[in-house]
């Protein structure tokens, strides 16, 4: 931001707004309301930050529909986070991408390089590859054999593509994003503890000397179109199927997607988030950070999964859901608020604790008679 700058009519035809202007002003950035100048558009989108307005240095702000304030020019938008990701692509800095391909690009020969691809330092592109047009691969990145990357995606730096992974066209993949691992899948020759467990509910012969075998993976990654990656995220291929993530999802930062998952498309999955193997996630789910899932289950269509949830069944689509183990949110209101009831109930006994006592000792003696 400081490079560019806007008249507040071009802006409120970017985000589709109502202007009122008090006074022409041009607008070099955006801030909080607290944080502005006169150079910068405030952003006051919430009750609190339409107050901040009233000590603010910036002569305008993008405010929500009907709000009506003197001596500062306003763009009133119907939805202000719509209207504040426009203004942000708007100001946006993209990160300087390398120009052509570097020398020290280790590239195989039989890789398929589409047109514009831009390709940094320590890149390398396994044989048989093949890159899409206008994608940029930033320095240190791998691709492995057989991989497919789409056309105008931007992986960042660290990226590691496994062999025969699919990349769809748009995707952003951040620092240190991991497609096409092994799953983690093992097996040992006599039932372990997690099969004893499952079975019949307790540990009871213990194998000192078990030997675990290595199940190999020969499925891969499959990413849906106008997908985004967030940084360290891993996704692990399938054993025999594809893992695979469906157009439009978001995944944020920090996220383990296991082997033989099925996540649907436009999904939003936050940080932390823990999915073993063999999950079914329906379309449009959100995923809060912290949730875990246990392997085998399946979530529905537009479920919301709440942070830190610890989710050992399936549910149907439309669920909402909280809790270790996760429950549905009606049910875990439920039983708060038996809790609560509980604690009443408690004090009660405590308080006519002496008189039961005292009516049971004169039960027994008279049992004596």
């Amino acid at each position: 931001m400081g490079e560019k700058r806007f008249s507040l009519d071009e802006l409120s035809q970017i985000v589709g707004g109502i202007l009122t202007k008090t006074k022409d002003v041009t607008i070099e950035k955006v801030a909080p309301p607290l944080l502005a100048d006169e150079t910068t558009l405030a952003l006051a989108m919430n009750e609190d930050e339409i107050e901040n307005l009233a000590q603010t240095k910036a002569a305008a702000a993008l405010v929500p529909l009907g709000v009506s304030l003197e001596n500062i020019s306003t763009i009133e938008v119907e939805r202000p986070r719509l209207a504040f990701m426009k203004l942000l692509n708007v100001f946006y800095d993209a990160p300087d991408t390398p120009r052509d391909i570097h020398p020290s690009a280790v590239i195989d020969p039989s890789a398929k390089i589409g047109k514009n691809v831009s390709i940094g330092a320590n890149v390398f592109i396994g044989r048989n590859a093949e890159i899409g047009d206008n994608t940029a691969l930033m320095p240190n990145v791998y691709i492995g054999k057989g991989a497919k990357i789409g056309a105008d995606c931007l992986f960042h730096p660290g990226v590691n593509i496994g062999d025969r992974v699919v990349v769809g066209s748009r995707c952003i993949l951040h620092h240190a994003v991991s497609l096409g691992a092994d799953g983690f899948s093992f097996v040992t020759e006599a039932p372990n503890n997690i099969e004893q467990a499952r079975a019949e509910g307790a540990i009871k012969e213990v194998n000192t000397e078990v030997k675990v075998f290595k199940i190999p993976s020969l499925g891969s990654v499959v990413i849906g179109d106008d997908v985004e990656i967030g940084a360290n995220t891993c996704i692990d291929r399938g054993t025999v199927e594809d893992t695979t993530v469906g157009a439009q999802t978001k995944i944020d930062n920090l996220v383990m997607i296991g082997h033989n998952c099925r996540i649907g498309k436009a999904c939003t999955i936050v940080s932390q988030v823990g999915i073993a193997g063999s999950c079914v996630i329906g379309d449009r789910v959100v995923i809060a950070g912290q949730a875990g899932l246990k392997d085998h289950i399946e979530i529905g269509d537009d479920s919301i999964i709440l942070a830190k949830a610890g989710v050992t069944k399936s549910f149907p689509r439309k669920s909402v859901v909280m809790g270790a183990p996760a429950v549905l949110r009606k049910d875990f209101i439920k039983r708060l608020k038996y809790l609560d009831e509980a604690e009443v109930m408690v004090q009660k006994y405590k308080k006519y604790q002496h008189l039961l006592e005292d009516y049971e000792k004169f039960l027994n003696e008279d049992a004596k008679i």
